[in-house]
């Protein structure tokens, strides 16, 4: 038996394409944080080094003979990244996105079995096998968004302002106040085999308490 989020963990993975307030509680994450345009190579390159070591962590874990007692076998968890822009960008916004001013964390969560010394343990064997400067950049973090809205954004990520816009009106029709500019997206396809239009994408503001 497998644990399959898509299927277990609906409100958070498999929301609605309208806004909606969920309550996030605290997950743990594998994160390594950036600065630049999503289409550069080092943005893939942070990419490849995450998704090294969460497939390492998932192998090895199948194959010990003592798994933690509350172990059970998982779909590796989706890539996602919390975004906003630099300093320097802040201070000249237009009202213009230039995406070479992105500041990204990109993550993927873990399952609650995985401790910190675990993935200790594994970034270093990781980097013994497939040697990768960036994997020393990698941290094990606990992350808590608490009270957001959400929605299921369909197409390419060049029309998230739209969604957007629709999350702040359904913000000021509830009478809550976004906490601020940052925001997270949760990467529900592969952008390198589905097509623009198929792509799907969890977008999510964090709320003021």
């Amino acid at each position: 038996m497998k644990f399959e989020w898509r299927k277990k963990e609906k409100t958070i993975y498999q929301p609605k394409t309208k806004p909606e307030i969920i309550d996030v509680p605290e997950y743990q994450f594998i994160v390594i944080s950036g600065e630049g345009n999503p289409n550069s190579d080092f943005f893939q390159e942070c990419i490849g080094a995450l998704y090294s070591v969460a497939y390492a962590i998932k192998m090895t874990m199948k194959k010990l003979d003592n798994p933690p007692s509350d172990y059970i076998d998982w779909t590796v968890y989706p890539l996602e990244g919390v975004w906003d822009i630099n300093d320097e960008a802040k201070k000249n916004f237009n009202g213009q996105l230039n995406k070479d001013d992105l500041v990204f964390d990109l993550m993927i969560r873990q399952p609650d079995f995985i401790s910190k010394e675990f993935f200790d343990e594994i970034l270093e064997l990781t980097k013994k096998k497939k040697p990768n400067p960036l994997l020393e950049q990698l941290r094990f973090e606990k992350i808590t968004d608490g009270k957001c809205i959400q929605l299921l954004h369909m197409g390419s990520y060049d029309d998230e302002p739209a969604s957007f816009e629709l999350m702040e009106q359904y913000a000021g029709e509830m009478k809550v106040k976004r906490k601020s500019k940052i925001h997270r997206e949760i990467y529900l396809s592969d952008f390198r085999k589905v097509p623009t239009e198929k792509l799907k994408t969890v977008l999510r503001f964090q709320l003021e308490e």
